[in-house]
C-alpha cells in the first residue's frame, strides 16, 4: 500500500504528470489546471516510455494517464510506474469505447480513471480524489465499469488465490460492502458506526491486504467471493 499522500493535505500543490500523445489534449488541461492553485503540472509526455522516465526523475503525485499512444501504451506504462519505486498514482483519461482497455490499466494498478467528455472541472476532482489516495468509485458509471471489469476472466496471474485470512469479521463485513461500491459515509450508515470509523477500518484492510487503493480492494472482493456481480 501507499501511504505517501504528498500534495494532498500538506499545504503543497499536486505534482500532476500529463501523459497524451495528443497535444491539444495536454494543453487543455495544462492551462485549467494553471488556474488551480492545489494543482500543478510538472511534465509532459507524448508516450508511454516517456511517462515512465518523467515519472522516475520527476516523482509526480498523480500521472493523467491516455492509454492508446504510438509505441508503448497506457496500460503498459501504468503497470510500470506502480510496480515501480515511486508513489506516483495512475488516473487514466480515456472514452466508454475502451472498456477493455480500462480493465487492463485497473488490472496494471490504475487507481481510477476520468472520461475525455467530462467536464475539465470534474477531471480536476478526479486528480484530487487520486491524490488524497482514493480511488474513483462513487458515480454510477464507474461502478458499472468496476462491476464489469471484475466479472472478466482474469489472467492467471492475476487472479488470487489467497483466502481471506487474518481480517476480523468486521473487517470482512466492510471489505464485502467495499466491493459493493460503498463509499466510507454508506458503510458507516450500514454497519452504524462513524465515518471516521469506517475510514479506519478501510485503511486497515489496505494495510493488511497489501492494496494498493480502494479498486484494488473491490477486485479482492470480488476475486474472493465476497460479491456478486448482482450486488
Amino acid at each position: 500500500m501507499n501511504g505517501d499522500d504528498r500534495g494532498a493535505g500538506d499545504g503543497a500543490p499536486v505534482r500532476v504528470l500529463l501523459v497524451d500523445d495528443q497535444p491539444l489534449v495536454r494543453s487543455g488541461l495544462r492551462v485549467l489546471i494553471a488556474d488551480s492553485p492545489d494543482l500543478t503540472v510538472v511534465g509532459e509526455a507524448g508516450h508511454g516510455a516517456e511517462a515512465v522516465k518523467l515519472t522516475e526523475e520527476l516523482h509526480p503525485d498523480v500521472v493523467v494517464m491516455d492509454i492508446r499512444m504510438p509505441g508503448m501504451d497506457g496500460i503498459e506504462a501504468t503497470r510500470l510506474i506502480t510496480d515501480g519505486p515511486t508513489a506516483t498514482r495512475v488516473l487514466i483519461l480515456t472514452t466508454f469505447d475502451e472498456d477493455d482497455y480500462v480493465y487492463g490499466a485497473l488490472r496494471a494498478g490504475a487507481s481510477g480513471f476520468a472520461m475525455k467528455y467530462m467536464a475539465l472541472e470534474e477531471i480536476l476532482a478526479a486528480i484530487r480524489v487520486v491524490a488524497a489516495g482514493e480511488s474513483l468509485l462513487a458515480p454510477s458509471i464507474t461502478r458499472r465499469l468496476i462491476s464489469d471489469f471484475v466479472c472478466q476472466p482474469a489472467p492467471a496471474a492475476a487472479r488470487t488465490t489467497r483466502p481471506v485470512e487474518g481480517i476480523t469479521k468486521r473487517e470482512r463485513e466492510v471489505l464485502t460492502l467495499v466491493g459493493a461500491g460503498r463509499s466510507n459515509t454508506e458503510i458507516a450508515q450500514d454497519l452504524f458506526i462513524s465515518t471516521a470509523t469506517a475510514k479506519s477500518h478501510v485503511a486497515r484492510l489496505l494495510a493488511k491486504l497489501g492494496a494498493r487503493d480502494r479498486i484494488q480492494l473491490v477486485i479482492l472482493a470480488y476475486e474472493m467471493g465476497l460479491v456478486s456481480p448482482s450486488d
